[in-house]
C-alpha cells in the first residue's frame, strides 16, 4: 500500500464475516487523485462456505459496509466469488479494475488464480462500459460544476481508451494524462488539494472541457471499433473451473 493509505486497513479483512479471496483499494487512490480527505473505497471479494450455497438459505452475494475509523471514512464492498466471477465475464470494468488494483491490502493464491485468467475475460464490449459511466459523469459535473466528476470523465475514457488499444488495464489518470488534454495535471492537483472542490482558477471554459470531452469519446468508439480484443470472453470455462475447485476445496487457496 501507498504512504497515503493507513497501515490499519491491513486488520479489515480478518474483521470480516466470510474469508476474503481479495481485498484491493479502489476510487481516487486508485484512479490517482486522492485528496487528504479523500474516503477509502475497499473491494473485495468473498467466500461463501458450502452450506450457505446449497441449501435453503443462500449466503449474502453482496455485503456492504461503511464506517468511519481514525477520522477516515471507510466504504468496503465485497462480492461473493460467483457473482464476482459473472460480472468479470460481463463487460463490466470495475470489476476489472478492482481485481487488478495494485493497491492491495489482502490477497491469496485464488486471487491471484483469478488476476491471471482476468486477460481472458477482455473484450471489445468493455468500451460500452466505459462510455457509459463516461456519460454519467459528464452529466453529474455539468449538475454540480465539480472538479471530481470532471476528473472522472477523463479517467474512464482514457482508461478505456488503453484498454481497446493494448488489453492492459490502467485505472490510474496520472499514467495516462499523456493521452489527453494538456490541462490534466492541473487539475489533478487542484482536487488532489480538495476532495469536492469546484473547478480551479484559470481552468477552461465549459465549451472547451466539452469538446475534448467529445473528442475522446469518438477516440474510444474508434479505439472499439479497431480493437483486436474478442466480442466474447474466452475465459468462461477456465472461470468456470476456478469457482468450481474454490467451492470444492472450502479454505484451498485462501490464506491461513
Amino acid at each position: 500500500m501507498t504512504a497515503t493509505l493507513p497501515a490499519w486497513l491491513a486488520d479489515i479483512p480478518a474483521e470480516q464475516p466470510h474469508p476474503l479471496v481479495f481485498a484491493t483499494v479502489s476510487g481516487a487512490h486508485l484512479y490517482g487523485f486522492p485528496s487528504a480527505d479523500s474516503d477509502v473505497d475497499l473491494r473485495g471479494v468473498h467466500l461463501l462456505p458450502l452450506p450457505e450455497i446449497v441449501g435453503l438459505r443462500h449466503g449474502p452475494e453482496t455485503i456492504t459496509h461503511s464506517w468511519e475509523r481514525h477520522g477516515v471514512e471507510v466504504d468496503l464492498v465485497t462480492h461473493d466469488l460467483a457473482k464476482f466471477c459473472r460480472l468479470l465475464l460481463s463487460r463490466n470494468g470495475y470489476v476489472l479494475e478492482q481485481l487488478l488494483s495494485p493497491l492491495v491490502v489482502a490477497t491469496s493464491p485464488l486471487h491471484r488464480e483469478l488476476a491471471e485468467a482476468a486477460p481472458a475475460c477482455l473484450t471489445s464490449h468493455h468500451a460500452h462500459h466505459y462510455l457509459g459511466f463516461a456519460r454519467t459523469q459528464w452529466r453529474l459535473f455539468e449538475g454540480t460544476s465539480e472538479l471530481k466528476p470532471l476528473l472522472y470523465t477523463f479517467r474512464v475514457l482514457l482508461t478505456g481508451i488503453h484498454l481497446m488499444r493494448t488489453g492492459e488495464v490502467v485505472a490510474d489518470l496520472t499514467r495516462l494524462q499523456e493521452g489527453g488534454p494538456s490541462y490534466l495535471p492541473e487539475l489533478v492537483a487542484a482536487k488532489q488539494a480538495a476532495e469536492h472542490g469546484l473547478l480551479p482558477d484559470g481552468a477552461p471554459e465549459h465549451a472547451v472541457l466539452a469538446a475534448d470531452v467529445a473528442a475522446l469519446t469518438a477516440e474510444l468508439e474508434r479505439a472499439r471499433e479497431d480493437s483486436r480484443l474478442p466480442a466474447v470472453a474466452a475465459g468462461q470455462e477456465l472461470v468456470h473451473e476456478i469457482v468450481v475447485r474454490a467451492r470444492l476445496g472450502g479454505r484451498a487457496g485462501m490464506p491461513s
